[in-house]
C-alpha cells in the first residue's frame, strides 16, 4: 500500500491509524534515510498503544521500552555494525514477545521475524513531504482492518 504525508504531523496520524491495529507480539519494521520521519512514525504508533510520555530517539541505547495498553520496545539500530550486537545485549527477546517492537535500520539483521509490518519512508517533492510503502507480512488476519485505517493516507485518495 502506497501512502503519502504532507507534513511532520500527517507522518504522526499515520503511525497512530497504525498503531490502532497493533496487537502485543507485532513487529513494526521501519526503512528510510535519516531525517525522512521513522521517528515521528513510531510516536505516532506508541501514541495509539498508550505511551503518553516524551520518546527521545533511542540511537545511543539501542532500545528503549515504554509502558502503554502491551509494551512497546522501540529500537533504533543505526549505530550497530554487526548483526550479533543485539543477539549479544539480548535485545532479541523484546522481538515478537509480550509487546509491539518497533526497529528503524532492520537492514543490520540478519532476519527478521516472518509476521511483520514493513514500512519504507521516502522524501516527497515538497520539504515536509513523504511517500510511504506499507508491506504487510504474514498479518493477513488483519490486512483488511490495517488497510482500512491507513485508507484516509493512501495514494489518490485526497
Amino acid at each position: 500500500m502506497k501512502l503519502k504525508s504532507g507534513s511532520e504531523g500527517e507522518t504522526f496520524l499515520i503511525g497512530k491509524a497504525l498503531g490502532g491495529c497493533l496487537k502485543a507480539g507485532d513487529t513494526v519494521l521501519l526503512r528510510g534515510d535519516l531525517g525522512t520521519g521513522k521517528s515521528v512514525l513510531a510516536r505516532g504508533i506508541a501514541s495509539a498503544l498508550g505511551i503518553d510520555r516524551p520518546m527521545a530517539s533511542p540511537s545511543f541505547t539501542i532500545m528503549q521500552p515504554y509502558e502503554g495498553v502491551c509494551p512497546v520496545y522501540h529500537f533504533d539500530l543505526y549505530r550497530l555494525s554487526d548483526p550479533d550486537e543485539i543477539y549479544f545485549a539480548g535485545l532479541e527477546e523484546h522481538i515478537g514477545s509480550d509487546g509491539v517492537a518497533m526497529i528503524e535500520w532492520p537492514e543490520i539483521l540478519d532476519e527478521t521475524p516472518p509476521v511483520n509490518v514493513d514500512i519504507c519512508i521516502q522524501r516527497g517533492n515538497g520539504f515536509d513531504e513523504r511517500e510511504l510503502e506499507v508491506r504487510l507480512n504474514g498479518m493477513e488476519d488483519r490486512a483488511q482492518l490495517i488497510c482500512s485505517s491507513l485508507k484516509p493516507f493512501s495514494e489518490g485518495s485526497a
